[in-house]
């Protein structure tokens, strides 16, 4: 079987959003493999090491600097990795049908991706690579395991969890507290210098962005600045507070 896992790249946890020319600046920022993706293909290579005869192959699309995101997934384990390189900004309806098209054409069985999106906030390349497919998705797994060809697992739902079978091929998203990625070993390091990345170009999927970006702002929250005197009465202080979390920042019921 071919196990399919999406790579995006983004900010580093610890970095400050930058905007400069009505645009997102990343030139300076220090970026990394989205933890969401990271899940993926932790899983995908968990779910070789159970026994499953799997190819895992990581795919990325987007510019040039995704090749360090996918050498960590190679240096992680996975065999090979597709780099369809692009400057266009695409949108999860535009990037799912390069998705489904390079699951079609490389045989996928089961296509692995984050259940959210860090920098889009968005929840719905899983579902539009499903739906263009034709496959069963399971979303939010939170366990995962392969008999044959049939993947059972646990996933979020509203009231707490389910239990699910779904036979291949399909479409999983990712989440939290499926596995703990691991780090790539020095080792895993060096051999990933050797494996294959294929790159190909934007131009033979025929895809252009559905929504086009015209600009970029950081949300700002101003301070109110308002500042309570407990040393006079700490009773009423305190009870000013819990008023003003309750009323204004609406953090505790």
């Amino acid at each position: 079987m071919r196990i399919l896992t999406l790579i995006r790249q983004v900010l580093d946890a610890e970095e400050s959003v930058r905007v400069e020319a009505a645009a997102v600046a990343l030139g300076s920022s220090k970026l990394v493999m989205d933890t969401m993706d990271e899940y993926g293909v932790e899983e995908a290579l968990r779910l070789r090491e159970g026994g499953a005869e799997a190819e895992v192959v990581a795919l990325a699309v987007g510019p040039a600097r995704l090749q360090d995101a996918l050498r960590t997934a190679l240096a992680m384990g996975a065999d090979r990795a597709i780099h369809v390189e692009t400057d266009v900004i695409l949108d999860a309806m535009a990037l799912s049908k390069v998705v489904a098209a390079i699951a079609t054409k490389e045989n996928v069985d089961l296509v692995l991706s984050g259940g959210q999106q860090a920098d889009w906030d968005s929840h719905a390349l899983g579902a539009a690579v499903a739906e263009r497919l034709g496959w069963p998705q399971a979303t939010w797994t939170s366990a995962l395991s392969l008999a044959g060809t049939t993947l059972t697992g646990k996933h979020d739902v509203d009231e707490g969890s389910e239990t699910f079978e779904v036979d291949l091929p399909a479409v999983v998203t990712t989440q939290q507290g499926l596995n703990e990625p691991r780090y790539p070993t020095l080792p895993g390091i060096m051999k990933a210098k050797k494996k294959e990345m294929r790159k190909d170009a934007l131009e033979r999927f025929g895809v252009t962005p559905s929504v086009t970006v015209k600009g970029a702002e950081i949300q700002v929250k101003a301070r109110l600045g308002k500042i309570l005197d407990g040393k006079k009465d700490p009773q009423a202080a305190a009870a000013e507070l819990v008023g003003l979390l309750r009323n204004e920042a609406r953090v505790i019921a």
